[in-house]
């Protein structure tokens, strides 16, 4: 379905909702019943903070955000638009719009949201001296670092560096530190083939260089991916992006390999010896590319759970096949953890999950993080020059001041380990729904993995429509997937106010 059908279908049913009622209500009778509870529903992190549920009073969009994206349309585009949101009234894991429907936000601004809206001990870290002058003094990092930057980097970013990795480099977004990542394997790869870091670049590669050519067809290198992966949408990581055609269409792209993710059936222990031949089958496939495609791969980039291009899962053991096959054939293994990272999975970084003897290379991240960059260990990725790897910002000291308050806030509260347990509690309910609903709740996935959980709906886009008329916001990915997206600070109780609404958009068809 098109951005613009699934808008008017979404407003269509809104619609639809919005007429079987009498008056305008915080929630529907029958919703007010189901959502009734014997105790508040408020944060149990943060007392007083969040409303006791969603509240929906009109349409979605109701008449003043219908108003403001018209008069949004008309400078910006709005073709992509979920929801008009008030930031000022979204509070907790409750996102509220212009016309006072507070819903329970489940998608989490694509997974980048890790302790809530407006987050009072986040809100009292924006307020502080350190924070305005990394504001208003932004610096161009490469050149004038603040004094203080490696004393940030040590208590906040690095802190919470994967096992085996100790440097970063901070960039913009996802995209970008993918983008950088990947400069950072092409250099290193053409450093080891001159003979390491001290052998000087020929004439004929300086030359060649700059009308875009190596010296020698047979010296080009490619970076492999997936197929169905999602690495951004700048230049080189689009041309690792493989999730939908409509973010490649009319783009140059690379001649780089794809290999194929396994497609594994699902639940993961029902179906172990099958499950265990595609992944093999697989790394096979990764093997042959990466000795016989025409472009080497200098790097194989993955994400642990195939986000956007549908909730896709494999297990620690096909990683681990993965780690040995790079390792094997000199091949960096870059894992993404743009939107995996982060506690969402119950383990701070989702890699941990796979128990590798050799880390990977370099860990990308972003997001939750409200930050970006990659972690690497070996010193040999610093390229061997200056502004080899640069550019005017190289990252933002503000979102990295953010990120230091995020990790002292998720080790204060134990929100991994929270985020872990509320996960299962949240998989065991919906085990049951898809029990009892079998065709609306299909391939169940997510398993120990805490909240990053998904199942695939047949009314895939109608499902998330239908939802916001409930009081609860979710996002989708890939063709058909329902993506469980929720912050680090999400309940038990907001997991029993989920389920109930899940139930109700299977039962209203």
């Amino acid at each position: 379905m098109s951005a613009c059908r699934a808008l008017r279908a979404s407003k269509a049913l809104v619609r639809y909702s919005a007429a079987r009622l009498t008056r305008p209500v915080a929630v529907p009778l029958e919703a007010r019943r189901r959502f009734a509870v014997s105790a508040p529903t408020m944060s149990s992190f943060y007392p007083d903070w969040e409303p006791d549920g969603p509240t929906v009073k009109t349409e979605i969009p109701g008449p003043q955000a219908k108003a403001a994206i018209v008069e949004l349309n008309e400078v910006f585009d709005t073709r992509s638009l979920n929801m008009l949101t008030d930031y000022s009234k979204s509070t907790g894991n409750y996102i509220a719009d212009p016309d006072g429907n507070v819903l329970l936000d489940v998608y989490a601004q694509i997974a980048s949201i890790p302790l809530g809206y407006n987050n009072p001990v986040l809100r009292k870290a924006a307020r502080t001296d350190a924070m305005i002058n990394g504001l208003i003094n932004r610096p161009a990092l490469g050149n004038f670092p603040p004094a203080e930057w490696a004393e940030i980097l040590r208590t906040g970013i690095l802190k919470v560096a994967p096992s085996g990795l100790n440097q970063v480099f901070t960039a913009m977004a996802g995209s970008d530190a993918n983008e950088t990542a990947y400069k950072a394997a092409f250099m290193y790869r053409r450093q080891r083939d001159r003979g390491g870091p001290n052998v000087e670049f020929t004439e004929e590669e300086m030359n060649s260089a700059m009308v875009n050519q190596s010296p020698g067809a047979s010296n080009q290198l490619s970076i492999l991916s997936f197929k169905t992966a999602f690495h951004g949408r700048l230049f080189g990581s689009l041309s690792t992006t493989r999730s939908k055609p409509i973010h490649k269409l009319d783009i140059p792209a690379f001649d780089w390999p794809q290999a194929t993710f396994p497609q594994l059936k699902y639940p993961l222990d029902a179906h172990a010896a099958e499950n265990a031949e595609i992944e093999r089958t697989a790394l096979d496939e990764v093997e042959r590319l990466i000795t016989t495609y025409h472009l080497p791969p200098c790097a194989v980039v993955v994400e642990p759970i195939q986000s956007e291009g549908g909730d896709n899962h494999a297990t620690p053991a096909f990683f681990r096949g993965l780690r040995e096959v790079t390792r094997k054939h000199g091949v960096l293994l870059i894992v993404d953890e743009v939107q995996t990272g982060v506690g969402a999975t119950g383990r701070f970084w989702a890699h941990e999950h796979w128990d590798l003897h050799d880390p990977p290379d370099m860990v990308t991240f972003s997001k939750k993080a409200q930050t970006a960059g990659y972690y690497f260990g070996n010193p040999e990725l610093r390229p061997n020059k200056p502004y080899r790897q640069f550019n005017t910002w190289m990252g933002d000291p503000a979102r990295a001041l953010l990120f230091r308050a995020i990790i002292d806030e998720v080790e204060r509260l134990d929100l991994v380990r929270h985020t872990a347990r509320v996960g299962e509690y949240l998989y065991e309910k919906l085990e049951r729904l898809a029990d009892k609903y079998p065709g609306e709740f299909r391939n169940l996935r997510g398993k120990g993995m805490g909240t990053f959980i998904a199942f695939d709906n047949p009314r895939r886009d109608e499902f998330l429509a239908k939802a916001k008329t409930f009081g609860v916001n979710i996002g989708g990915s890939g063709q058909s997937a329902v993506r469980l997206r929720p912050m680090l600070i999400f309940e038990e109780k907001h997991a029993d106010i989920l389920i109930d609404v899940l139930e109700r958009i299977v039962t209203s068809w």
